[in-house]
């Protein structure tokens, strides 16, 4: 009887590890984005990102992001609360090889509410050849869904991506969004002598 017993137990969980087997496993979500900066006395560039997220893991790719001619290469970890308020925050860590050489302590952070989208990306850069040359690097914005496919407000950054007579550049942005396609304008001091940021993305 007690052999009875343990074949019995043997083929119940054999069936459900080949029942659980056959599920799917979580599937990555992928994003890739293009920003062209058009910035007054300074030369033109592109800047690409790619975020791959698994579950929790989150891996992220920039080009000419913290800087010119830098590539940075994070990973982290993503925590949800999905109630009322939807909050999305990613701490993580980055190497970066090219014009500077370093790593960079971060965070990218989504708070959801209503029809309002608070989104942050704040990061640290450490040089490893001049400590003098460690910066904060921040791209903050605030915006608004009067339609499903339409977002406007306003936003603020700090970068060494270009020179700017302003530490923290403050402008206005409007995004649009179809399927899996958006696209974005972006003008910061635009009271002074404004830049262009214009975006492309594409989520799978």
């Amino acid at each position: 009887m007690r052999a009875l017993s343990f074949v019995f137990l043997a083929l119940v969980v054999g069936s459900e590890a080949r029942a659980q087997d056959s599920l799917p496993p979580p599937a990555w979500t992928i994003d890739a984005s293009l920003w062209a900066y058009i910035v007054p006395e300074n030369p033109d560039f592109l800047s690409l990102t790619v975020i791959a997220d698994h579950d929790w893991l989150h891996l992220e790719g920039r080009y000419n992001y913290e800087a010119i001619e830098t590539a940075s290469f994070w990973v982290g970890y993503d925590f949800r609360v999905e109630k009322k308020v939807s909050l999305l925050f990613t701490p993580m860590v980055a190497g970066l090889v090219g014009s500077i050489d370093g790593v960079a302590p971060g965070y990218e952070l989504t708070l959801e509410w209503w029809k309002l989208e608070f989104y942050s990306s704040g990061e640290y850069v450490i040089d490893f050849d001049d400590s003098s040359q460690n910066f904060v690097y921040n791209w903050s914005q605030l915006g608004i869904y009067p339609l499903e496919w339409l977002q406007f407000g306003v936003v603020i950054q700090r970068t060494q991506a270009w020179e700017s007579p302003r530490d923290i550049q403050r402008g206005l942005f409007a995004t649009v969004g179809w399927e899996r396609f958006n696209a974005g304008l972006y003008v910061f001091n635009p009271d002074d002598t404004p830049s262009w940021v214009l975006s492309v993305g594409f989520t799978y």
